[in-house]
């Protein structure tokens, strides 16, 4: 079963264990992202050290998440060479790190012989998915996040995942 519109901050408070992320475009359009992109690309860089700049409602919560024992995971399957908002997105990651993710880049070359969920997506505990919709150009479609309880979509995530991740490059050792 399908239902469009999850609460993605209910299901990370909600998680015990851990919470997957696994990214596959090599960009995202996301109107949400344009000023700060766009300052970047003019080279503004954060002040890593001042959190009151950066700091915001999701690394709150993944810190908070973290602090209670979850293991959250990012990984990203990227071509290369790597797309300018790839370097931009490996960039912010010093963010998702600091507030408790892992998080690891795979070389898409090296992603052929894994059977990939056509989506982006998020897996809580094993049981809970978030599939994220995108159009072509990287914006949200319609629905943007679906919860999907379908367990062989479940398995086919969680497999993928961890084929991925044991495949991928520690984001301290991947350079862009």
């Amino acid at each position: 079963m399908k239902r469009s519109d999850p609460d993605f901050f209910e299901l990370l408070r909600s998680a015990h264990r851990s919470a997957l992320h696994l990214e596959m475009r090599d960009s995202y359009g996301l109107a949400d992202e344009v000023e700060d992109f766009t300052a970047w690309r003019g080279g503004h860089r954060a002040d890593w050290a001042d959190r009151s700049v950066w700091w915001n409602s999701f690394h709150a919560a993944v810190a908070d998440a973290v602090s209670r024992g979850v293991v959250m995971r990012r990984a990203r399957i990227v071509s290369e060479p790597v797309s300018e908002y790839i370097r931009y997105e490996h960039y912010l990651t010093t963010a998702n790190v600091t507030a408790g993710e892992e998080v690891r880049w795979l070389p898409r070359r090296l992603a052929t012989a894994i059977p990939l969920p056509g989506n982006d997506f998020w897996l809580f505990d094993e049981t809970a998915l978030i599939v994220n919709h995108f159009d072509g150009q990287g914006d949200w479609a319609s629905p943007g996040m679906e919860l999907d309880d379908d367990p062989d979509a479940v398995k086919l995530c969680a497999s993928a995942f961890e084929l991925v991740w044991e495949r991928a490059v520690p984001h301290a050792d991947f350079t862009v």
